[in-house]
């Protein structure tokens, strides 16, 4: 056992012992990335999927590639480790997505565009789009994500400036808040977090979204005092439990909200005091890169970094998509 630990351990700081470097020198970014990627089945070719594959080298030097070229043997393309992940296509150096990629996923509350642009050297635009689609890469596919177990806390919270420090002809009066954006997440105690953007909540969307994403059958649904949930709350075997935080009463026994509550102090903790302002058409991708932080907190900073990286792969985001995309309703 202890054996096993100590492996784990020199594996973690090995990839921490690599990505400083990285983060400073394009081969070793390539090759860090090409490690991470085809960890677990080796190189292969992301056109065919053959793994009978080689590293191009120059004919005069016997070197690698200058280009970093793979060849696939089986179909006979050529590619390198951008193709069919979120950095396809990018002039971006590599090294400067490793250093995103382990600065998202070692910020506890994220970092900024503008920070990336200090740092990098890239400019504004090009360090937004890069970051948009690391977050990408970070958000899970929830349709063939298992579904939710145990004990479930649900909640909404409402993203936005208060009221008083708006002006008198934007104010306008919505469930929870001033015309805010409305954010419905729910947590596994002791496991993971899904976060949505909805245009309002009601019963019909909170239903929907839980019933998507919950097991009812193996679970028991935690809430504060809101109305919201009484129609999809009957269905949990477990029973549905709330608290009255209105009444200050904020745990009951095993009934609390506790750790959602924790979850978006985060979220908003990042969003004013690192982002300072997000629009509603890209929250969404905020979200998803708290979620992967949270349910990846258990893990140290190396190895969340590489597993973002991992999660890039077969995923493509291009800047038409991303400036035309916004966020759904589906859950």
């Amino acid at each position: 056992m202890a054996r096993n630990q100590g492996s784990v351990a020199q594996a973690k700081s090995e990839i921490v012992r690599q990505l400083p470097r990285a983060c400073a020198d394009e081969t070793l970014a390539v090759e860090f990335l090409e490690e991470q990627r085809w960890s677990e089945m080796g190189a292969c070719c992301p056109h065919c999927g053959d793994t009978d594959v080689y590293k191009m080298k120059d004919r005069k030097t016997a070197e690698r590639n200058k280009r970093f070229l793979w060849l696939c043997n089986g179909c006979r393309k050529q590619y390198t480790v951008r193709v069919g992940t979120v950095f396809e296509d990018s002039r971006i150096p590599l090294r400067h997505w490793c250093y995103g990629f382990w600065a998202a996923a070692a910020s506890k509350k994220g970092i900024s565009s503008k920070q990336i642009q200090r740092m990098t050297g890239l400019s504004y635009k090009s360090a937004l789009f890069m970051m948009h689609r690391i977050r990408f890469a970070m958000t899970p596919d929830l349709k063939t994500a298992r579904k939710l177990t145990g004990t479930i806390e649900a909640d909404e919270t409402y993203i936005g400036g208060q009221a008083k420090n708006r002006h008198a002809s934007a104010l306008k009066q919505r469930r929870g808040g001033w015309d805010k954006a409305t954010v419905i997440a729910m947590v596994e105690r002791g496991g993971n977090i899904r976060s949505w953007h909805v245009p309002d909540v009601n019963m019909h969307n909170v239903g929907a979204i839980i019933r998507a994403n919950v097991n009812p059958s193996a679970s028991t649904l935690m809430t504060d005092e809101t109305s919201l949930y009484r129609t999809v709350g009957p269905e949990f075997a477990g029973g549905h439990h709330s608290v009255s935080h209105r009444k200050k009463e904020y745990v009951r026994g095993h009934v609390t909200t506790n750790s959602i509550e924790s979850a978006f102090s985060l979220l908003k903790r990042g969003l004013y005091g690192t982002f300072h302002s997000v629009s509603r058409k890209h929250l969404h991708r905020y979200l998803g890169e708290f979620d992967f932080r949270y349910n990846a907190r258990k893990i140290e900073d190396g190895e969340r970094a590489a597993m973002a990286i991992r999660s890039a792969n077969g995923k493509r985001l291009t800047y038409a998509e991303q400036i035309g995309q916004t966020e759904t309703k589906t859950a």
